[in-house]
């Protein structure tokens, strides 16, 4: 059994670095090439770099995703609560939902949602995924006018789909959008006092929200994903919190980081025109596409778990209750398991990015967001012989983790 790399990084100051966030891959792979595991004695965290250790901590049934089990974290430290009772409060509203428990409830909750994105169900979603795409695409100035993709295209995209998905009004897509964007942030381990009060604001408003639809819709659309709500629900799979806080977080995971992947997508591909014409050539390609940029630039720079046992990850012994976090932007660029990691390309191939999680707890959505990600892709670069891009791209301010363009300004002719 071999000792994780104990190193002078000020690991925390280092994850809030700008710099840092903005370009850490020298950073990183000098840290990978010393270990691909590294301890953080200051808070008990073990930092995972290497690809294989990352896939092998979402394997391993001792690693769970249940931050209830952290030693001394949110739920553990007894005074937690006196300290910080708007952050516990967000946390334990937070909570009740499949990404956040594990085992039996993880296997009960998420089994009432699965057969929407098994993929016969998710093929029959194309003709309606591709209809928003293209209405979208019909609504961008041809003529040179500038026009921000993010705000015209990536943002509204996934979004429209999900309110078709969830019943939900059209007309309410920018608040669900607005809450969204407040509770994503949940998932950064350094939120200011404003982002948990905003997010427990915003929490508290979905729920009501959501709440007051589930009691209005007796049965939902045919296929709906409130249809499969409400019947967990009446059969007594779900109860009600558990109901409403899977219905938000599946809101949030489709909505948000779909954004991201076509918005960073569309990005490199214009900062790379020789993968966009090979795209052109090849629309089959749009998958390979949205894969390698879920790789290459992933909307977050890390994942959660925790260990509920102790256990052993590469070598080296995790003990219950660590938390063990995977640094996404490291694991995806191991030259161990990718060919040439810092280029982006559209035709690699076998590519086990970690962007989707792993384990019990892959992405439940992968297959939808693969799908959006595709057409936006192809519908994008069908429609249009010219995209050139007119100023440099702005990025969200959204903390440590989450990471989401503001503007993507380019001009558009046929």
């Amino acid at each position: 059994m071999s000792v994780p790399e104990e190193t002078d990084t000020d690991w925390w100051t280092m994850l809030a670095d700008p710099d840092f966030l903005a370009d850490p891959h020298d950073r990183l792979d000098v840290l990978r090439a010393e270990n691909p595991i590294h301890f953080d004695p200051a808070s008990g965290c073990y930092f995972i770099l290497g690809h294989a250790e990352f896939s092998e901590a979402m394997r391993n049934k001792a690693i769970g995703r249940d931050s209830r089990n952290w030693k001394g974290g949110w739920h553990s430290d007894p005074g937690f609560r006196e300290r910080d009772p708007v952050a516990f409060r967000l946390f334990s509203l937070f909570q009740p939902q499949m990404i956040n428990v594990d085992g039996i409830d993880h296997a009960r909750m998420r089994g009432v949602y699965e057969p929407a994105f098994r993929a016969q169900a998710v093929a029959q979603l194309e003709g309606m995924v591709r209809e928003e795409t293209e209405r979208l695409i019909a609504a961008l100035p041809s003529d040179g006018r500038p026009v921000n993709l993010i705000d015209a295209y990536a943002q509204p995209m996934p979004l429209n789909v999900l309110c078709r998905l969830f019943d939900i009004p059209r007309d309410m897509a920018d608040t669900v959008s607005d809450w969204s964007k407040k509770l994503i942030q949940i998932g950064d381990l350094m939120l200011t006092d404003q982002q948990k009060s905003d997010g427990l604001e915003a929490l508290t408003a979905f729920k009501s929200y959501l709440r007051e639809q589930l009691s209005v819709s007796s049965t939902g659309t045919e296929g709906s994903l409130m249809r499969l709500a409400l019947q967990g629900l009446d059969n007594g799979t779900l109860d009600e919190e558990e109901t409403l806080t899977n219905l938000v977080a599946l809101l949030i995971a489709g909505h948000e980081t779909t954004v991201t992947l076509i918005g960073i997508g569309l990005k490199l591909l214009l900062e790379h025109p020789k993968e966009m014409e090979r795209l052109r050539a090849q629309p089959d390609l749009a998958r390979n596409a949205a894969d390698e940029t879920l790789r290459y630039d992933p909307g977050g720079n890390f994942l959660l778990r925790v260990a509920a046992q102790s256990c052993e990850i590469g070598g080296v012994k995790i003990p219950q209750g660590a938390p063990v976090i995977g640094l996404l932007r490291a694991t995806n660029r191991d030259p161990a398991r990718f060919k040439d990691p810092h280029r982006f390309d559209i035709t690699r191939t076998g590519n086990a990015h970690h962007t989707f999680g792993g384990g019990a707890h892959f992405c439940l959505g992968a297959p939808l967001a693969r799908m959006e990600g595709r057409l936006a892709f192809q519908c994008l670069l069908s429609a249009f012989a010219d995209i050139e891009l007119q100023e440099p791209p702005r990025w969200l301010n959204m903390g440590t983790n989450a990471r989401s363009l503001e503007s993507l300004i380019v001009t558009l002719k046929r």
